[in-house]
């Protein structure tokens, strides 16, 4: 086994060493879900809603962390090549345990979006997206190790990473700058 770990499981190790009960997929479901939602990116935010899924308030080093990757998802999300990379196990992982992180991060995405999405107006694409992640997390134990397991994995992971977007493109979105008047 080589002695370099994936962001994945070094997040797991902290946390779990730390004595916070949660899956990094479900952390970064949870900031990934806010931040669609609208939340921004003010940290002291992002670390009370961290601080009720990890049930105690997260140490320094565990602070740093979660403080580095809601910069992650901040660069992710506001940048100009929009991309999201999944905080999941590596495909070295079974995929039972694949499977069930990605549950655990649509778990994470709806309880953060839930938090700070109240009162507004969805679109029936954003309300299609949400029904399809409570779909996503509760099917975690459908797939089965074999090609067709794999390519359906591979699937929903993709959807993943593109879903997310649609809401915070029509919720999180900057307010635009008010026109500046013509000089005629």
């Amino acid at each position: 086994m080589s002695n370099t770990q994936s962001p994945y499981t070094a997040f797991a190790s902290l946390l779990s060493s730390n004595g916070h009960p949660v899956s990094p997929a479900e952390l970064h479901g949870l900031l990934l879900g806010r931040s669609c939602a609208g939340a921004g990116f003010d940290a002291d935010a992002w670390l009370a809603d961290a601080a009720h899924l990890l049930e105690t308030e997260p140490v320094d080093n565990v602070r740093n962390a979660l403080i580095g990757l809601q910069e992650m998802v901040k660069g992710e999300l506001t940048g100009e090549d929009i991309t999201i990379v999944l905080l999941l196990p590596g495909d070295e992982q079974p995929l039972s345990e694949r499977a069930g992180a990605l549950g655990q991060w649509c778990q994470g995405f709806l309880a953060g979006f839930g938090l700070n999405a109240g009162g507004k107006d969805l679109s029936d694409e954003a309300k299609e997206v949400l029904q399809d992640l409570t779909a996503i997390s509760q099917v975690q134990d459908a797939l089965e190790e074999s090609d067709d397991g794999e390519s359906d994995y591979m699937e929903v992971m993709e959807y993943l990473r593109v879903a997310p977007l649609l809401l915070y493109t029509e919720l999180a979105k900057p307010v635009a700058a008010a026109a500046k008047p013509s000089l005629h």
